[in-house]
């Protein structure tokens, strides 16, 4: 396994992939290392054809406190042109937006703060599952930042555009049961890290590509067209239709009648 300072990818169950943000004593705060090194963990997960889904944690009271901000914008970088910092800021945004591009679910085990670039992270996963102590933070606002990293997507994706927009203009944030109640989580558990692992379980049971599959037609259905969803569900269900088990389960069907 590689060995990284920031960042643990590991291999808790068979298909099932977890990678650990873990540097606690900053809070998981995304700097210069963990963005290489979290980024170096997505790809390797996206090379191995072994996953099945994959699963995101975080050590310590905080899921992630948000990019580094001495790093990204403190005195040294203020000076350097828009353009220049502009590049700086897509290389951060990558580190995680880099989830989206995976075939393979994806569930993000948010045990505490999930503030700006955390908020994000969270964001990218295709499922949540929250702890009590979990906050769903979109701060920007409260240091004079514009949202950053897909936040005015993920966001207005989740919670319409209304609450989105109120929630920005705020510096707001969510807790656990107000994310679960606006349908920004799945659910809210006391061992969120323990309950994505045993439901990432579950899902790597199923074939890689009848997971994948699924995971893409949710996406077209998000586009809101109806036509391209059926399009799609007609190759796939046909390509799932001439694996055995269909066939199988269709036989003791019928003899079941």
């Amino acid at each position: 396994m590689t060995q990284w300072e920031t960042v643990r990818l590991e291999t808790p169950a068979e298909g099932v992939r977890l990678i650990t943000l873990a540097d606690p004593e900053r809070r998981n705060a995304l700097g210069d290392r963990m963005r290489v090194e979290l980024g170096a963990a997505v790809a390797a997960v996206r090379d191995d054809e072994d996953a099945r889904i994959l699963v995101i944690a975080a050590e310590g009271t905080s899921f992630c406190a948000g990019a580094d901000l001495p790093a990204l914008f403190g005195t040294q970088q203020a000076s350097r042109p828009v353009g220049e910092l502009r590049q700086r800021l897509r290389s951060y945004y990558q580190s995680f937006l880099a989830l989206r591009d995976l075939e393979i679910p994806t569930i993000a085990a948010v045990q505490g703060p999930a503030v700006g670039a955390g908020l994000n992270l969270a964001l990218c996963c295709d499922l949540r599952i929250a702890g009590p102590q979990a906050t769903f933070a979109a701060t920007f606002t409260r240091i004079g930042l514009h949202p950053g990293g897909g936040c005015s997507y993920f966001l207005t994706r989740e919670l319409g555009p209304q609450r989105a927009l109120a929630i920005m203009l705020d510096g707001g944030s969510l807790s656990a049961e107000e994310a679960l109640g606006q349908g920004l989580v799945l659910s809210v558990e006391p061992d969120p890290l323990g309950h994505a692992l045993r439901l990432a379980e579950r899902h790597a049971g199923l074939r890689t590509e009848l997971a994948r599959d699924i995971k893409y037609a949710v996406r077209l259905a998000q586009r809101g067209e109806l036509e391209p969803v059926v399009e799609f569900e007609a190759w796939a269900q046909a390509e799932a239709a001439t694996h055995p088990e269909v066939a199988e389960f269709a036989a003791r069907f019928r003899r079941g009648r």
